[in-house]
Order: C-alpha cells, then structure tokens, then sequence
C-alpha cells in the first residue's frame, strides 16, 4: 500500500506552476511537497515522473510489502510510453503473471501492480474485469494522451480528485494533498473507473453485481461460504514481509487469524503468527483475544491505554482520518494507538477482520429490520458506505503510522458469494426454520455456524457482536462526551447549523470534531466528503452509533 499523487493539464499543455498561491517552485518540487502531506503512507521510497511537456507530473509514495527491491514506481511499459502509479495489491497477479507469460515469454514484474500495464495493452480498460485486490491507480499514455483512473470496487484504498483554478485535474490518495489548491474537490467513487483525456473523464461504474439491485434468492450452503472465506484469507497472505493480525476478540478478526495461523502452519510447521489487541485494562476484548491467541497458539502482544493516552491524540488522528463523523472517530482512536506500537516492531502488514458486519448483516441495529427486504438492501448501503466510514478509518489509521492493512472479508468474490445468500438465511434475531430447526439467531449466524469446531473457542465464536470502539473498554466512550462538552458551550451548539450548514452536528461531541476538522480542512467541498455512521432511525433505532445504545446489546445503556 501507498500513497498516488498525479497532476494534469486539462489542454496538455505545460502548467504554470507560478499560478498557484505561495509556489515559488519547479512542477516537480511542487507535486514533490504536495505529495508529502501523504507520505507517512510511503516511507519506503519517493518516485517522481514529470512530462514537462504535457503537462503531467506522478508522484508515489512507497511502502514495500511485495516486489521490495524491484518494485519502485512509476511502473513503466516496456517501450516506455505508459507510466503507472498504484495505491494497493494485486492479489491474483501470480496467475495474471502466467497467462501474461504465455503472450510475453519470459515476463517477470517488478512487483504486483505492473501487471496492470501488460493488461492494459491486452485489454484496455477492460482490464479491471481481470484483476483481483484493493487498489487505486493512475494510468497514463503519453502517445495517446489518455488517463485511466481506478479504484476497487469497496473503495479499501482511498481516492480524491479535484480542480484548481487553472482547470489542472488533481488525484491524491488523501484529500489533504490537493485542500489548498482545488476549488472543486470530491471522492473517486469506488467501483468505478475514468478513462480518456483530462476534458473527457468522467467517473463510471465498472463493478456491477446483480445483488446491489436484486434481493437474491440462494440458499446458504455452509461448507462453501466455508471455503470461500479461507480462500480469501490465503490469497491475503502474499507478502514479502514481516505481518501479522489485528485480534479484538470478537468473531470477524478471530475468524481471519485462526485460518491464517492454519495456512501459515502448512507452509512451516513452526511458524507462530503474530497477533495484537488494544484496550484500557479489563477489557471485554482483552479476556477474548487471550482464549483466541491460547488456542491458535500465536505470539500475542496487548497494547493497553487508558483514557488520556486516546484524548491527547484526537486532532492528530481528525487530521490523518480527513473526517469529523463521531463513529469513525471513536472507533479510530483505539487503531491510531494500536497501528504506532505494530509499526515499531517491525510488522508491516496486518490483517483484520473489516468488512464482516457490512456483508452478513452483523450490527446490532439489524435486529430491527422490518422485513427481509429492507434486510438486504441496508447491507448493500452498509457496503457501498464502507469508504466513508469503517474501511477509510482502517486504511487511514493504519497508514498514518505506515502500515499496510488487508481485509480478507472484503475480498470481491467472497463479497459477491455472501451478499447472494438469501436475507432470510441471514437475518439475525428471527425464529424462524434454519436446518430443520426453530432458532433465535445472533447476528452474522451463518458465519458462526460455518466455522463451529475447532477454529475458536465457543466463548468467541458465539460473542455478541461488540463495536470495535466500545469492546477495548466502555469507559473511552463515556469519557469523549464528557471531554468534548468542555470545550463546546450550549451557546455554540444552537448555532451549528449557522457555522456548519453542511452536516450541522447535533452533539457537543459532534461539535469538537468538526471545528477540528474545518481548521485542517477548511471550505465547503472537503465538508461535502464526510458522511455520517448511524443506525438507521426509522426502523427505531437510536441516533447514537455506540451498540450499547441498541437495545439487542446484553450490556445496554439501562440494562447495568
């Protein structure tokens, strides 16, 4: 994973760098500093491309997980007319690199992404149908003067593109790169692509299942979904560096580090997978993630805090998150934590358990849901909002502290599998028949049952689903209401909606957050990329996104 940077003249002609404000630069030490406002997620290795001429200038900055030597970026075709700049992995680009060596004998990439070069001269933008990971990537023909821009069909790998007042098209992996220079400003949409010249390019879908229109109609088979899920796990495990899992004791992260310590073990008998946890002492996740680590028998380190070490770091991580909404942020706090002690071991990927709740409908709230239909169609939304919510705090917090994280949960076929299972089969705390048998089901069942044997502990793989936020210790989210009311007036608050007409916050903690973030990232357009986390109010559910305020919680607010 890294972090893309790309400019481009929207005639294709050279830019007047003096146009912009303060720049006394060359193009390239401009894009060069701009770029560096992203390069705690590079800190391998910088590459810089500028095409004077044509106004082009691509800037990576690197983390090198695979390809550690030989994948330095821009990727380059062999007649070097095509450069190339990519945020992320290529999971299937071994079997890619085959059927490219049956055209191309002889061929060896540099690393993962540079398949993506050879595909694009066999397929043109239909290469996206081809490839396999987490990505976000700038394509450029300097023959043709044509760009192609992508990004995975979840957006796990983050994009922004923006103008300046010039017309220069701007794409960043992080908004903070182009906030000072672009006027217009907005997310690349995931699942989409954008090819064609600067004038020409316009965000389209390339990612279409059925499922996001469909309510599916199959029945779940146990022992595929069981399948499905170790071989996303396996094909995360290419790395060609020291990695790890994330362990908070619930069943999605317990899940992905008991199927990786497996695999691991058949490639080396002796192999003890390194997992880690985060929480204030005696917390539910700690208890958890001890019984998890025992039986996988991995090397298990806990990184406690308490409530002082998280407040001390809320306007770094507003600043590395490039959001105010209060469940991303809550849920940030505890990673940022946990991402710097992972980094300072040596470990440089680490895999979690993201992307499980979105796909087998595991929040508490879901509880409510009135029929199957709405069932099904609230996971799709849960899905297509991943990127403004859990998988930008997974990637961003991971990242700030140059740490690449993989969410085997949120692999595209495993995706398309589960999102086809029938809501019926899905939907938790229902009686209803399931195997010829009456049940009142918990949230995320079928995942549960799959995995029932020897992967975990009963003790895990039955607990209740936990928000990652309250599960490292209650007393973080009873503390950030109390902190942030004495910095916020009752005063301030009525008049949010006049400071803050877009997304006016209605707490006081709101209210923190976002003055935070309008002094890092001034203007209405960085405003209009954040998006809030909630449950959804017209099913009953309560505004607060703590699942302590769902009643399903066992430990809800007014039941201790």
């Amino acid at each position: 994973m890294c972090g893309i940077l790309a400019i481009f003249s929207p005639e294709g002609q050279p830019i007047e760098v003096q146009n912009f404000k303060g720049s006394e630069h060359s193009l390239r030490e401009f894009a060069y500093r701009q770029s560096g406002k992203q390069r705690h997620r590079g800190p391998d290795d910088t590459g810089v491309e500028i095409i004077a001429e044509q106004g082009v200038a691509l800037v990576h900055e690197r983390l090198a997980v695979i390809g550690v030597e030989t994948g330095h970026q821009p990727l380059y075709s062999k007649d070097g007319n095509i450069s190339l700049i990519v945020n992320g992995e290529i999971y299937n680009y071994v079997e890619l690199t085959h059927q490219i060596a049956k055209r191309l004998p002889g061929y060896q990439p540099k690393s993962d992404s540079n398949v993506i070069i050879e595909l694009y001269e066999q397929h043109g933008q239909e290469l996206l149908q081809h490839i396999t990971g987490m990505f976000s990537f700038v394509l450029y023909d300097r023959r043709t003067r044509q760009l192609l821009v992508a990004r995975d069909p979840f957006g796990i790998i983050p994009l922004y593109m923006g103008k300046d007042l010039q017309g220069n098209l701007w794409i960043a992996s992080e908004m903070k790169c182009l906030v000072e220079v672009c006027e217009q400003l907005q997310i690349f949409p995931p699942g989409h692509l954008a090819a064609g010249t600067v004038k020409q390019l316009k965000p389209v879908r390339y990612y279409q299942p059925s499922w996001r229109q469909l309510v599916p109609n199959n029945n779940v088979n146990l022992d595929e979904l069981r399948r499905q899920v170790e071989l996303a796990v396996r094909s995360h495990l290419q790395c060609d560096v020291p990695f790890g899992a994330l362990l908070s004791g619930g069943v999605d992260s317990s899940l992905i580090a008991s199927i990786a310590a497996r695999i691991m073990r058949e490639r080396d008998p002796n192999h003890k997978l390194r997992t880690f946890s985060v929480g204030m002492e005696g917390s539910p996740d700690f208890e958890h993630a001890r019984m998890v680590a025992q039986h996988i028998g991995s090397e298990h380190s806990e990184i406690a805090f308490n409530v002082e070490d998280c407040l001390d770091g809320v306007r770094d991580l507003i600043w590395h998150l490039e959001s105010y909404d209060i469940a991303t942020v809550r849920c940030s706090l505890p990673m940022f934590y946990l991402a710097r002690h992972v980094k300072s071991t040596g470990i440089k990927m680490i895999l979690s358990g993201e992307g499980a709740d979105e796909i087998f409908g595991g929040y508490l709230y879901f509880h409510k849901a009135p029929n199957y239909e709405e069932f099904h169609h609230e996971m799709v939304t849960r899905c297509e909002q991943l990127h403004v919510s859990d998988i930008l705090r997974a990637n961003k917090v991971t990242m700030s502290k140059g740490l690449e994280l993989r969410v085997p949960f949120l692999d595209t076929a495993l995706v398309d599998y589960v999102m086809n299972i029938r809501p019926q089969d899905k939907i938790p705390g229902r009686l209803n028949e399931f195997d010829g048998e009456v049940k009142w089901r918990m949230e995320k069942f079928v995942l549960r049952q799959a995995f029932a044997g020897d992967y975990l502990p009963d003790a895990v793989l039955w607990r209740q689903k936990e928000q990652f936020s309250d599960g490292v210790g209650y007393a973080l989210i009873d503390a950030l209401p109390e902190f942030t009311a004495r910095h916020v007036t009752d005063a301030q608050l009525l008049l949010a909606e006049k400071r803050f007409p877009i997304n006016p916050p209605k707490t006081k903690e709101g209210y923190y957050y976002r003055c935070i973030f309008e002094e890092q990232y001034p203007g209405d357009a960085a405003a209009r990329t954040v998006e809030k986390w909630a449950p959804r109010l017209d099913w009953g559910c309560p505004e607060d996104p703590s699942g302590r305020a769902q009643a399903a919680h066992d430990k809800a607010y007014g039941k201790c």
